[in-house]
């Protein structure tokens, strides 16, 4: 079941990313090379794309060789990472856009469908108990690299991807203030599902 259920999330990961993609080139307001640039720009997108990476990985890891992958953490890191771009979407973002027909399916897998999926699947099979609470440490290496990031290139390029992060618009001071809320929220969750762990054994 897990090995079937590996190859049927990574196919709706690489379904809705690929979608996303092609669906950002066809309506560009900016030319090909910038257009992927910012694709690849938005925390929903990476972190989709991870999603889709480690299913894939995961279904070609015959015989566990890949450690990185079986690691007691990996797994629940990325369920973080993916339930933050569901929560914030549902909670901050849903009601600035309303897409229509396939851009409507791709954007409700991205934000609603492969998060609840992931959350399953971590609830089935990563091994919970084991992890410790000093990972959230270095679980929050990747969103502090993410925001410097796309603040670093929002100051050359103009361009930030989501609204409570473009410093033009909010100012420098309360976009950090809106940064430090998300690395809380990130550390909250990650707290939380630690403490899920503790009271189930897989």
């Amino acid at each position: 079941m897990k090995k079937l259920l590996t190859v049927i999330f990574g196919i709706l990961g690489w379904f809705a990313v690929i979608g996303q993609f092609i669906l950002m080139i066809e309506n560009r307001v900016a030319p090909i090379l910038e257009t992927t640039i910012r694709f690849f720009s938005f925390f929903t997108i990476l972190t989709n794309t991870l999603v889709a990476v480690y299913f894939t990985l995961s279904y070609f890891n015959n015989k566990n060789k890949l450690i990185a992958l079986n690691k007691p953490g990996t797994l629940t890191a990325i369920t973080i990472y993916i339930t933050v771009v569901g929560l914030v979407y549902q909670i901050v973002l849903r009601q600035l856009w309303q897409p229509e027909g396939l851009q409507k399916i791709v954007n409700e897998m991205l934000h609603t469908l492969i998060p609840l999926l992931v959350i399953l699947f971590w609830y089935l099979y990563e091994n919970k108990s084991t992890i410790k609470y000093p990972a959230i440490f270095k679980w929050l290496i990747y969103p502090s690299v993410y925001l410097v990031y796309i603040l670093i290139r929002g100051n050359f390029s103009g361009f930030y991807p989501y609204p409570f992060v473009d410093v033009d618009k909010l100012g420098l001071s309360k976009v950090l203030v809106n940064s430090a809320v998300l690395l809380v929220v990130f550390a909250g969750l990650s707290a939380l599902f630690i403490r899920i762990g503790r009271f189930t054994k897989n």
